[in-house]
Order: C-alpha cells, then structure tokens, then sequence
C-alpha cells in the first residue's frame, strides 16, 4: 500500500511537471486537438455519404456504427492521454542510449516511462468520443441498471489497459532490436477495424482483431453489451481477462527486456 501512495504521488508530480511545461506552448496543443477532430470529421462525413446509399451496413445502422466508433475513442483517448511516452522506447529512447536515465533513478523504469509524459491533444479523442456517443445514445431504447453501469465503468479502463499492454510488449522489443517503433505502429494499425462492428468483416479479419490482437474488445464487446445488455461474460468478462493476460505477458516481455538490455548511442 505505501509503494501504491508512493507512486500515484509521483505519477502526480510527473503530471503537474508536463501542464507547466506544454503551458509555454499552447499553439502546439490548440493545434493538435483541431488536428484530430478533423480528421475523425472527415471519417465521419465518409461514413455518412455510405449511409446514404445504403440503409444498413450488415444489419448495423448509422447510429449504431456511430456509438461504437465514439465508444472506441475513449479507452484509446485515455492510453493516449496517460501513457504515449511508450512510443519513445521503440522509436528513439533505447537506440540513444536515453534509457540509462531510467536506470539510475530510485523509480520502476517502466512506471517512469509511462507517466514522464501527458498528452494533452488526447483530449480531442476523448471529447469526441463523448460527444459522439452523447449525440446517439437517445436513439437507442437501452435498459439501464446499477449493474449495468458498473460494468460499464469496469470495463473502460481494461479496454485501456489492452492499448497499454500491446504498446508495453512491442516497444520492450527495441531492447533487442533496438528500434521497434515500426512493430508498434503495426500492430496499433489494426485498432482501425475495432472502430466498427466485427461482424462486418471475413473470418479472417474477425479472428485477427478478436483473438490475436484483440483490439475487438476495446470497442466493439463493450459497445455491443451497452447497446443491448447481452453475454457480458464474454462482452464484458473477456475484455478484463484479456487486458490482464496481456498486460503479464508484456510485463514479462520487458523484463526480459531489461536484462538484456545495452547501452547504445554515440
């Protein structure tokens, strides 16, 4: 229990450090958010024009699609937010040499690194999430209960958890490789088919995102449960066994990582 005190307090000293330090640059993160709801604009103008030739998309209507893709932005907008800085492991912090520092501190290395930095331009993706999902959750006859919104609030942070966890275990592989950032970007391209109902895609693709790299249930499970109140073993149950499988077979990974791990740089 001290260690846990212990690290929340520095998780918040790393926190107010960040704000005074993107306080100097407030163009950056003005920027960065009107960036990203452009972007997630024109994903959504895409996804209009197709429902105006077609009344549904695999049974599914435009709501529908709309809630889950809001819904999907939420765990992800909070990985974002919290725990970006595990990109710089794979791109650039170990080929540097930059690790060291983590090494020399009286801190758990891969604590330091997941609070070092706070994204704020996150916010855009959290924003539009609740929006999204705020502008469609009347047009559904949704029954709701204590216990439906437990599990609600339950599952959020381990669809999180399932973005961190993948970002752990692919970036500790640049204490090999020593660059690994392409491994990530890889595997986060998939999350782009848990934006929408995996019952729209070929067994392949709905394998792929359920089971291998189960993006599916950062979004889709959860959304599906809320939209209907069905199988929240598997909706709600599974998300939470697979973030914590995920999460000790990254933790492992960069473990070993560590062991092995060189300085390098020039």
């Amino acid at each position: 229990m001290k260690n846990i005190r212990r690290m929340l307090r520095m998780h918040r000293i790393f926190v107010f450090q960040e704000l005074k330090r993107m306080m100097e640059y407030k163009g950056d993160f003005i920027v960065g958010i009107i960036g990203f709801l452009l972007g997630q604009f024109f994903n959504l103008l895409f996804l209009w024009i197709i429902f105006t030739q077609i009344p549904t998309l695999a049974g599914w209507s435009l709501e529908e699609i709309i809630f889950i893709y809001g819904f999907s932005l939420i765990p992800k907008g909070i990985d974002h937010l919290l725990f970006d800085n595990l990109w710089a492991i794979g791109h650039f912090i170990v080929r540097k040499g930059d690790f060291d520092k983590y090494l020399i501190r009286p801190i758990n290395p891969l604590f330091h690194v997941m609070v070092e930095k706070l994204q704020i331009d996150a916010l855009g993706e959290l924003i539009m999430g609740i929006a999204l999902i705020c502008v469609t959750i009347p047009s559904f006859a949704i029954e709701w209960s204590v216990i439906k919104i437990l599990l609600i609030l339950l599952v959020i942070p381990f669809a999180t958890l399932i973005y961190t966890a993948i970002k752990i275990g692919t970036s500790a592989i640049a204490f090999w490789t020593k660059r690994s950032g392409n491994i990530t970007y890889m595997f986060y391209m998939v999350n782009d088919f848990a934006k929408y109902p995996v019952t729209i895609y070929n067994n392949f693709v709905k394998t792929l995102i359920t089971y291998i790299i189960p993006f599916a249930f950062t979004a889709f499970y959860p959304a599906n449960y809320i939209l209907t109140g069905e199988n929240s073993l598997f909706n709600i149950g599974l998300t939470v066994l697979i973030a914590l499988v995920l999460l000790v077979i990254s933790v492992l990974i960069w473990n070993k990582g560590i062991k092995v791990y060189e300085s390098a740089g020039s």
